[in-house]
């Protein structure tokens, strides 16, 4: 710290902050406050002033008993639309990028049931991890009938949607569908699949995606519950409505 600056020790640590901030340095963890007063060498007054402007303009989030953390962009998901989570991250300004765990033909009789095909109906089972700007954001498994969407095994999912490859490469949109969202906790294994960080919940979402009332997808995600939330609009024209499904 230069106490001869005019500017207030706070401000010179906020300053810095930002700064390692855009270098990442705080990626994988932000220091608590002891750690900020023995390194700035300020009171713990001083590092609190430069930590409330940080969550006050959105930056940090904390919490009690779970420390500091950088906030990161939530993904928003409309109500009542059929969304691309795709187009969702891309709209945000964040690089959307997907790692392909699983593209292959398979059966399996309970996602057959739900989409109304006998069992044993071959199935194009797609599984990704999709990423936002580089950070894992959520465990992606879709299946469509190998008969509708069997020209997907040879698409290039990294950076492209999967309703985008649909449509391109078989000419099928889907028209409608339905989902249920709900809060879960993760599995040990999706927590270190999706760098969760400890006490934070996924949100688990189940659509069935349709072509003209025909079920034609199955879809199960698990998205990191503090980058994901739900929006609803209405109009005195339209009006509002919010299903409640039991469990």
């Amino acid at each position: 710290m230069d106490r001869a600056n005019p500017l207030p020790l706070w401000a010179q640590i906020e300053a810095d902050l930002r700064r390692r901030m855009r270098a990442g340095a705080f990626d994988e963890r932000f220091p608590g406050e002891h750690e900020l007063v023995a390194e700035y060498g300020v009171s713990r007054h001083t590092v609190r002033d430069a930590l409330r402007r940080l969550r006050d303009e959105g930056v940090l989030d904390s919490g009690r008993g779970r420390g500091t953390w950088l906030r990161r962009p939530r993904i928003e998901q409309p109500l009542g639309a059929l969304y691309s989570l795709f187009r969702s991250v891309e709209a945000m300004g964040l690089e959307q990028r997907s790692v392909v765990r699983v593209l292959e033909v398979t059966t399996d009789d309970a996602v057959a049931e739900r989409l109304g095909r006998p069992a044993g109906t071959e199935l194009v089972h797609l599984e990704r991890l999709r990423l936002a700007d580089a950070e894992p954001l959520a465990l992606d498994r879709a299946w469509l009938p190998r008969s509708v969407a069997g020209p997907l095994l040879d698409a290039d999912f990294t950076h492209s949607g999967l309703y985008d490859e649909l449509a391109g490469l078989t000419g099928t949109r889907l028209t409608g569908g339905s989902e249920v969202i709900t809060a879960a906790v993760p599995t040990a294994a999706v927590r270190r699949l999706l760098a969760i960080p400890a006490g934070t919940a996924v949100m688990e979402i189940h659509r069935l995606g349709c072509l003209r009332d025909q079920p034609v997808e199955w879809r199960e995600t698990q998205v990191r519950g503090d980058r994901f939330s739900v929006a609803a609009r209405w109009s005195a024209q339209e009006g509002y409505r919010m299903d409640v499904a039991r469990r």
